[in-house]
C-alpha cells in the first residue's frame, strides 16, 4: 500500500508504516527545510514537497504525486491555527486550520485510508461556539466518505519506553471492526499497572539507551563508531543494520550548569538545586532568576519509562547518569527511531522568539531536538499500520 506524509516533519508517522514492509512511502509534505531533507535522506525514493500546503493546487498536487496512496497520514495542526486573516473566523475551529489541507488530500486521492495525530487535549476542545472538535472532525471527515473512529493511545501500551499519549483519528471507507491495535506491554511503575501475564513489560529509560557511547557534555559527534553490543531486544531493534551510531552530540553546558546537574537526583527538577546553582537572570547583573519551571532539567529515573519527549526536550530532561541534557540520538531512541534513521540540520537553533523579534524567519528551521520531539514514535506508529492491515484484509 502506498502512503503519502503529510506535514511530515521528520517522518515518524510513515517510518512506522514502513517498518512493517506492507507499505511503500510514495510521497511526503513539509514546511520546513531541515525537516525534509531528514525524511528525503531516510526515504531516498520517495517525492518530497517542500512548501506550504495551502499554496498549491488540487491538480499541482495530484501532478506532483502521480503515484496515487492508498494511505494519507498526518498531523494537521487543528487549534490556534487560523488562516492569515484571523477576522475569517474561529482559530479553534479546525475548518479554519490546516485540518483542512487535510480534507482537501482526502478528498484529491480518495485514499482507503486516512490517519490523523494530534494532542489528546483536542479531544476536549471546543470552538467558541462551544462545539467540540474532534465532532467537527469527524463530521467533515464523513462528508468525504469515511467511516470515523477516534481514541487516545499511550505509546508505553506497544513497547515504547516513553509515557506519550496522542489522540489518533483513523477514516476509513470501508468499516472496520476494531480499529485501533490491543496493547502489547504493560507499563508496571505507572498508569496501566495491573497484572497482565500476556503483556511484556515496557521498556524503561535504560532499556533505550544503555548501550549508547558514553560520553559527558560537550562531547560526542554526529557519526560515532558503537562501542559495546546491544544489552536487550529493544536495542538490538533499533540498531538493526546501522554499523554506527548517528546524531550523538552532548549539548556544550557551561561548567556551572554542570554542577548544577551534578548536584541533583533522579527525580529533582531545577526547583531542587542548592541556591547558589539557581540559574542567572539573563543580563541581571548576577541577580538569582525568580522564575523556576519544575519541569525543566529533570533528572529522570532509569529504571521507568521516560517523561514524554517535546521539542524542547534538549532543555526538559536530564541523563540518569551523566550531568548533561539527553543527546539528539537518545531522544530518538526514547521515541524509537532506529540508528540508521540520520536526522538532518543542526541540533540546535537560536530561539525561534528571537529570531521573530529580530526579522530574522529566513534562519527560522526546526533543529534535530525539534523534528525528534515533534515526531509519531515509529512503534507506536508501526503498531497502528499493522492493525490497519489486519482490518481491511
Amino acid at each position: 500500500m502506498k502512503v503519502l506524509d503529510t506535514f511530515a516533519g521528520a517522518g515518524g508517522f510513515s517510518l512506522g508504516f514502513h517498518l512493517t514492509k506492507q507499505y511503500d512511502i510514495v510521497g511526503a509534505i513539509e514546511y520546513d527545510q531541515w525537516a525534509a531533507d531528514t525524511f528525503q535522506f531516510n526515504h531516498p525514493n520517495s517525492n518530497v514537497l517542500v512548501g506550504n500546503i495551502e499554496c498549491y493546487s488540487d491538480d499541482f498536487l495530484l501532478d506532483f504525486f502521480k503515484d496515487k496512496p492508498d494511505v494519507i497520514v498526518g498531523g494537521p495542526p487543528c487549534q490556534g491555527f487560523s488562516i492569515a486573516n484571523k477576522r475569517a473566523g474561529d482559530p479553534t475551529d479546525p475548518r479554519n486550520a490546516l485540518f483542512r489541507e487535510f480534507i482537501r488530500l482526502g478528498r484529491i486521492f480518495e485514499p482507503s485510508i486516512m490517519v490523523m495525530e494530534n494532542v489528546p487535549n483536542l479531544i476536549k476542545t471546543t470552538t467558541y461556539n462551544k462545539e467540540l472538535v474532534i465532532n467537527i472532525i469527524s463530521e467533515e471527515l464523513k462528508k468525504i466518505g469515511y467511516f470515523v473512529y477516534y481514541t487516545i493511545l499511550n505509546a508505553a501500551d506497544y513497547g515504547v519506553p516513553q509515557i506519550r499519549k496522542r489522540l489518533i483519528v483513523i477514516a476509513s471507507q470501508k468499516q472496520l471492526n476494531q480499529p485501533f491495535p490491543i496493547p502489547t506491554h504493560i507499563n508496571k511503575n505507572g498508569e496501566n499497572d495491573l497484572f497482565n501475564p500476556y503483556l511484556s513489560p515496557t521498556p524503561t529509560l535504560w532499556d533505550a539507551i544503555s548501550d549508547l557511547p558514553d560520553i559527558e557534555a560537550r562531547q560526542g559527534n554526529e557519526e560515532m563508531e558503537y562501542v559495546g553490543d546491544a544489552q536487550n531486544s529493544l536495542q538490538r531493534y533499533l540498531r538493526g543494520h546501522s554499523k554506527k551510531v548517528y546524531n550523538h552530540v552532548a549539548m556544550k553546558h557551561s561548567k556551572r550548569l554542570v554542577e548544577r546537574f551534578a548536584s541533583m537526583s533522579c527525580g529533582d527538577s531545577i526547583t531542587d538545586v542548592p541556591d547558589h546553582l539557581r540559574p542567572i537572570k539573563r543580563n541581571g547583573n548576577g541577580v538569582f532568576s525568580e522564575k523556576l519551571y519544575d519541569q525543566n532539567n529533570r533528572r529522570l529515573h532509569p529504571d521507568k519509562p521516560c517523561h514524554t519527549i517535546a521539542a524542547s526536550f534538549y532543555a526538559n530532561f536530564v541523563h540518569p547518569y551523566k550531568n548533561r541534557n539527553f543527546t539528539p540520538r537518545e531522544g530518538a531512541r526514547i521515541q524509537t527511531f532506529p540508528d540508521w534513521y540520520v536526522f538532518q540540520g543542526k541540533p540546535t537553533v537560536v530561539s525561534h522568539k528571537l529570531l521573530q523579534r529580530e526579522g530574522r524567519e529566513a534562519e527560522k528551521h526546526l533543529c534535530q531536538y525539534n523534528q525528534i520531539g515533534n515526531a509519531v514514535p515509529p512503534l507506536l506508529a508501526k503498531v497502528i499500520a499493522e492493525n490497519i492491515v489486519s482490518q481491511i484484509k
